[in-house]
Order: C-alpha cells, then structure tokens, then sequence
C-alpha cells in the first residue's frame, strides 16, 4: 500500500498485527513525501515506488513500531539503505538531513 494521505497510527497497528507484530516494514520517497508500506521485505515497497515514477536516490528503508512512544517510532534499518557509492555505507541512513526527511514525511502521513 502507497500512503499518499494521513492515516492514522491504529492503522500501522493493523498492519504490523498482520505482518511481523510489532513493526511494519516501509519505504519513504523523501522527494515526493509519499511511503509505501505493508511489504514482506522493504524491496517489495522499493519496487512498487520505483514502478510508480520514484527515484531510487530518493528511497530510504525503514521500520515504524506503531505501539512505541514518538522516540522510538522509526528505525532507519534496511538493506536497501547500502549506498556506498553515494556515501551511505551502513543498513542505517547515515545522513541526517535525510533522517529529517524521513522523520517529516512519516509525521505528516502518520497521525497518532
């Protein structure tokens, strides 16, 4: 599922409940602000944003844990983050501009 409009936390709470329990596995467009999310592996979401006209510059993996508190929300842990030729050498997102993209793009589209 591509979220393009605000859904609420509950939501993401199904989600994980339907997958892996406590995490949903997510893919952010920091460009065009949009996250896909509900994949078995964050390639899958990768792949669905890449077929939709996403930039694969533009593409972060993370984990949103729905039930823990605003700090806890997000882990930047992906495969899909291994960039070394652009500078990101860890499964992290090592840039923390692109950590606030990410963080802005999940608060406007994820509402407690």
């Amino acid at each position: 599922m591509v979220l393009r409009q605000a859904v609420a936390r509950a939501e993401m709470t199904r989600l994980a409940e339907q997958g892996f329990g406590d995490l949903v596995k997510a893919v952010v467009d920091v460009r065009l602000g949009i996250i896909a999310v509900g994949g078995e592996l964050h390639a899958d979401e990768e792949a669905i944003l890449l077929e939709q006209g996403s930039r694969q510059e533009d593409l972060w993996g993370i984990n949103i844990y729905p039930s823990a508190p605003p700090d806890r929300l997000l882990e930047f842990d992906s495969i899909i983050n291994l960039r070394p030729s652009r500078g990101n050498r860890s499964r992290s997102v090592d840039d923390p501009g692109i950590r606030d993209k990410i963080r802005q793009v999940v608060e406007s589209l994820v509402k407690p």
